[in-house]
């Protein structure tokens, strides 16, 4: 098997920067954790201690959580985070762990991706020619951009996915000893 190495060197460069993207966003992301915690805890006391609540306060912490977990699946994807049946992959070699993960990105992780941008582009286009905003009064004005971020996690996904399969696919030609690196962040 031919192998350009250069090629295949300026590939990897290229799934570097993605792991970069990725980690930078999730770690950015994983701030608003703690703002969920803060404005949950905040909803609360306001309302049981003050008597006083207001809808956007909750929609927010609602909102947060959901960017949350919608952009960290792909950091999650990269840490290896996601639930696995790893009952037979874990005795594998590297080498056919690496083939394992190729076919799943390939058959599993790339077609659901699409998907999700195939069916979220018409919701999330006619929520923005709508200016949709919420359903509750004195909610937050702008739902269309919380429901941006499903094409964009789909997006981030699929970036993430190409990243994997260069990196399998360099410790299947050898060029690389694992399959996973992980990103220089620093």
């Amino acid at each position: 098997m031919y192998v350009n190495v250069r090629a295949m060197k300026s590939l990897l460069a290229f799934a570097g920067f993605i792991d970069r993207l990725t980690a930078w966003t999730g770690k950015s992301i994983s701030w608003l954790i703690l703002a969920v915690v803060i404005v949950t805890f905040a909803v609360v006391v306001m309302r049981y201690g003050f008597e006083f609540g207001r809808i956007w306060i909750q929609e927010s912490y609602l909102w947060m959580h959901a960017i949350v977990f919608m952009l960290g699946t792909a950091w999650t994807l990269q840490d290896e985070g996601h639930v696995r049946v790893d009952i037979l992959y874990r005795k594998f070699s590297p080498h056919t762990q690496s083939w394992v993960n190729l076919l799943g990105v390939f058959l599993l992780l790339m077609p659901t991706c699409v998907l999700i941008l195939w069916v979220s582009s018409p919701y999330v286009v006619t929520s923005w020619q709508l200016m949709e905003g919420s359903r509750e009064t004195g909610g937050l004005p702008a739902v269309f951009l919380l429901k941006s971020v499903i094409p964009l996690m789909a997006l981030l996904l699929l970036l993430q996915g190409i990243s994997m399969i260069l990196h399998n696919a360099a410790h299947i030609m050898g060029l690389e000893s694992s399959p996973r690196k992980p990103p220089d962040t620093t």
